[in-house]
């Protein structure tokens, strides 16, 4: 039987977020509801809990979920894991959230109607937390660095950490692979010649689970990546896809 082609993927990386699964899960399946085919792709990024049963028996429960799950052998990183569920996708657009469950599937409906809706020169929708309930340390951390990345990339994202965005998948697998570079997606694509747009979504509490990072294991790998990412866009000459002339043997 021919399988219908997705309008879009939900891509998810997660590490021991077994007591997430459910909730996380059921949430995208029902924000998905009357946007078309689509599917969800969910990393297991090496988790060392029931993560990976959680999955099978939601996607065993779920069929019209469409659910992927890929598995790394061992914790590679959310940019690894983001990769590795975008590159396993079908469906041209990639809707993201993290899967911790801070993210509102209930938002994903948003990022993905700018998106689809926009002009084809729109290659990322990304999503900037209002409110974030976070600790405050976390919080006050995050707005310092959003400053000095702002700053030096000019690339107009107050909250380039949030998980929840919408871009074409062409678009971000052009793009230059690096570890964290999830974090630096709207200079990215703006340095390969896209339009990128913003849309305030909430944040909610994690409720299972723990954090994956650390304000001073983000300061130390923070400072060198934002100076490769800085060096990147200084290298550039982008010419957009749009603009290239092709003439085929056939044509001449």
């Amino acid at each position: 039987m021919t399988q219908t082609m997705p309008r879009f993927a939900i891509a998810i990386p997660m590490l021991n977020e077994a007591e997430t699964v459910p909730h996380l899960l059921g949430g995208c399946v029902a924000a998905a509801e009357g946007l078309g085919p689509y599917e969800i792709c969910v990393t297991d990024d090496g988790s060392t809990d029931a993560t990976g049963e959680a999955l099978r028996a939601f996607g065993a429960a779920h069929p019209q979920a469409n659910l992927t799950i890929l598995k790394h052998p061992r914790p590679a990183g959310q940019s690894a894991a983001v990769h590795s569920a975008v590159r396993a996708a079908r469906a041209p657009i990639i809707v993201t959230l993290d899967g911790d469950g801070q993210n509102p599937p209930e938002e994903l409906p948003k990022l993905l109607n700018i998106l689809l809706d926009g002009p084809s020169t729109l290659g990322l929708v990304a999503g900037q937390r209002v409110k974030r309930d976070d600790p405050m340390h976390k919080r006050v951390a995050s707005r310092a660095a959003n400053t000095i990345r702002g700053a030096l990339l000019k690339d107009g994202t107050r909250d380039t950490g949030c998980g929840l965005k919408a871009y074409r998948r062409e678009a971000y697998l052009a793009l230059p692979y690096f570890n964290h570079m999830h974090r630096y997606l709207p200079a990215l694509f703006q340095r390969d010649g896209w339009e990128i747009a913003h849309v305030d979504v909430a944040h909610k509490p994690r409720v299972a689970g723990a954090s994956k990072y650390t304000n001073l294991g983000r300061a130390f790998v923070g400072l060198s990546d934002l100076f490769g990412v800085a060096w990147l866009i200084r290298r550039r000459r982008s010419v957009h896809g749009s603009e290239v002339q092709i003439s085929r043997p056939e044509e001449r």
